[in-house]
Formats: structure tokens, sequence, C-alpha cells
């Protein structure tokens, strides 16, 4: 039978312009032991498969895959199923996912889920000097694992450019990378305006008890057939 993806790109700027596309996948319409396949034919960074809830559900249970990967969490896809169960009239506070229990809400245009650093895959952090080494690295330079590359572009303002290369997983360049938020969130221990990639923009809060949460605007995509 055909699979019906609904497509979102999650953590665009204010006009809806960049953000990373996902793949949203009712759990029903996909065995398990097939979702990574679709996620690979997909070709997203992530494709999310949701467990569609009831009206009066408070919680949708969800599993994350990469190309090549299911992950315990990830920030762009549970920030855009959480968009995209709002938008469709879904009282749901969480996302139940392999990790633990996200708590989701909505503030404005701003779509917020909350996670533990923990929860992330390790990254490497470099600190560069300046915006302009962040957008000059070559991703080809990278190996295997997690590298996120970032620099101030106002400390004051607690606002970074970044950008993430994480080629052993399918993605030589992220263009969003919710988790990666999460993590430099915790190192720094501080709430951040984060820009990233071509011009995503993505928002954190830190909780020193360990709860960070990473947000930004979700923009609707034609969906696609599989």
């Amino acid at each position: 039978m055909p699979i019906h993806v609904d497509v979102v790109r999650v953590f665009t700027d204010d006009k809806g312009r960049h953000g990373n596309p996902l793949g949203i996948v009712d759990s029903s319409a996909v065995p398990p032991e097939d979702r990574q396949s679709v996620a690979t034919k997909l070709g997203y960074s992530e494709t999310i498969f949701v467990d569609i809830p009831g009206p009066d559900d408070e919680h949708a249970r969800a599993q994350i895959f990469t190309p090549t990967t299911e992950l315990p969490f990830a920030g762009h896809p549970t920030v855009g199923l959480s968009w995209w169960l709002h938008e469709r009239g879904a009282a749901v506070t969480t996302l139940d996912i392999p990790a633990g229990p996200v708590a989701t809400r909505r503030s404005g245009a701003i779509t917020w889920v909350r996670a533990r650093p923990e929860w992330a895959p390790e990254f490497s952090l470099y600190p560069m000097g300046s915006v302009r080494e962040v957008q000059a690295a070559d991703p080809k330079k990278f190996g295997a694992g997690h590298h996120y590359l970032w620099a101030w572009t106002d400390k004051v303002e607690h606002s970074i450019r970044s950008r993430m290369f994480a080629p052993d997983m399918g993605i030589t360049e992220d263009e969003a990378t919710g988790a990666a938020a999460v993590r430099i969130t915790a190192h720094l221990r501080h709430a951040l305006l984060i820009t990233q990639g071509k011009g995503s923009e993505l928002r954190t809060t830190y909780d020193p008890a360990g709860w960070i949460e990473v947000g930004g605007r979700v923009h609707p995509e034609k969906s696609r057939t599989l």
C-alpha cells in the first residue's frame, strides 16, 4: 500500500525560509521492521513515525530514524511533530520516545520541546574564532562522529553561528540540529539564539536542574507518497 508522508521544515526563520525537512509518517502504515528502510528511501536527515493519538490523549508515542539508524532523541523531529499534532487539534503535551518523555508547548509562533542533554548524541564541539571560519569549514575534512562548529555572533545577546556534520549517519551537513542545540546550551550554561546552516533559527532555554528546551518555527511543505 502507498505510504503517505507529511513534510515540514523545522527551525525556519521568521519568513519561513531555511529549516530542516522532516518526514512525518503514521506508524500504523509501516511495520516496525520496515521503518528504517522507509527513512532511508525518504532521505531526510530524520523521519519520525507516530502513533496517532486520540482526541483527548495527552501523550503520543514516536520513533525517530536517520537514513542509517534509529535515534532515541532528536530535536527537529520532536519540534516538528509537536507542531504538526497541534495543527491537527491534538491535545498532546508529551511525546513518548525511546529516550524518555518529551514535554512540549507552544508560545506564539515557537514550538518548544524539553529534553536532557544526555539524551542527545555526543558532539565534538569546535569553538571557532569567527563566523567566517564557521562558514568556510569544509565538511569533507570531518570523519566519523558528530561535529558541531560554532562562533559567537553576540556574546551579550548569547547568539551563535553554527554548522553540524555527521557523515557516518548519512548526513554530510545538517541544516538545523536540535540535539546539538541542547548539547551546546548545556556546555555554555545559558539560553541561546542559534543560527545554523544556511540560516535556520533555533532557540534554547537553560535550566540548571538539567533540562534544556529547544524551540523554533515550523513551515508545512507538500506531502509525499512512497
